[in-house]
This record gives C-alpha cells, sequence and structure tokens, in this order.
C-alpha cells in the first residue's frame, strides 16, 4: 500500500479537511516544519499557504509522490497525539507518547481484525478521516499491509 493511496481513498474533500487541521506549531515542535516547507513546496509554510495549496497537493497524491505523502501524513498526525496514543494502548504497543521504536516486531500486536477492532473502538471518539488514515499508516509502518483499509460499513 502506498499513502498517497489513502489520501486518495478518503477523498478530495476529506483530504482538504484534514490539511486545514495540520498544526503549525505541532510541526516545529516535532522538528516538522522545514521538512513539510521543503517537501510541499512552499516559501512561506502557514495556515493560508496549506488551504492554498490543497489542489496542488491533492495532484500530486494522484501522481504517487509518495515522499510528499508521508511528510504530509505526519504533519496531520502529529496534532492526532493523543488518539495515536490510545490506539496503540489499545493495541497494547509500547510507546513513548505516542512513538514507539522503529524496529518494533509488531506482528504479535496487529492481529488478524485488529485494524476493524481499531477503528470500531474509536470511531465515535475521534475524527473518522483522522482515524481512517492512522490505521493505515500504522499499517504502512508496521505491517506493511498491501490494500488500504475501509471499515466494513
Amino acid at each position: 500500500m502506498e499513502l498517497s493511496q489513502v489520501f486518495l481513498s478518503l477523498g478530495e474533500d476529506v483530504f482538504a479537511e484534514l490539511v486545514r487541521q495540520i498544526s503549525i506549531g505541532k510541526l516545529k515542535t516535532y522538528q516538522l516544519y522545514e521538512t513539510l516547507k521543503t517537501r510541499a513546496h512552499l516559501a512561506k509554510l502557514n495556515t493560508e499557504s496549506l488551504r492554498k495549496g490543497i489542489p496542488r497537493f491533492w495532484a500530486r497524491l494522484q501522481q504517487g509522490d509518495e515522499e510528499f505523502a508521508k511528510d504530509l501524513a505526519q504533519a496531520v498526525l502529529i496534532a492526532h497525539l493523543d488518539m495515536i496514543r490510545e490506539v496503540l494502548d489499545f493495541l497494547g504497543i509500547p510507546n513513548q507518547d505516542g512513538f514507539f521504536d522503529k524496529n518494533l516486531d509488531a506482528d504479535k500486536y496487529l492481529t488478524e481484525g485488529w485494524q476493524e477492532r481499531v477503528y470500531q473502538e474509536f470511531r465515535g471518539k475521534y475524527s473518522e478521516p483522522v482515524l481512517r488514515l492512522y490505521i493505515n499508516h500504522l499499517a504502512w509502518e508496521l505491517s506493511k499491509t498491501s490494500e488500504v483499509f475501509t471499515p466494513v460499513a
């Protein structure tokens, strides 16, 4: 699975909503500001430039720009560390405030049906698009799943 596919599966309107949720302050706190500014091809990174860049960003995702998709996913998700911590705790994945060891063997935590269980547990508590993005991001990062997770209707 590619992260660009995850964004595309959410649709353009939802994507625009996710971009508008990016926190400039969190980007600076977690030292992602310059990375996103460079990757997004923006001379100045602020809420207005992000909003205006949405159509260009969407086009880049449609072209399969995976490096951009990765940085954009991190930029969106860093604003939702409370949800990330809760999901990781729910799955039993050892973490430090939402961050886990990149060499973690996740097989014992990401058992059959984990994505649907996480979705059912947290769908009423957190924004569905953000939750779906994180479930797919976690699958991309830890289990190298080949298909985009879409919840059962």
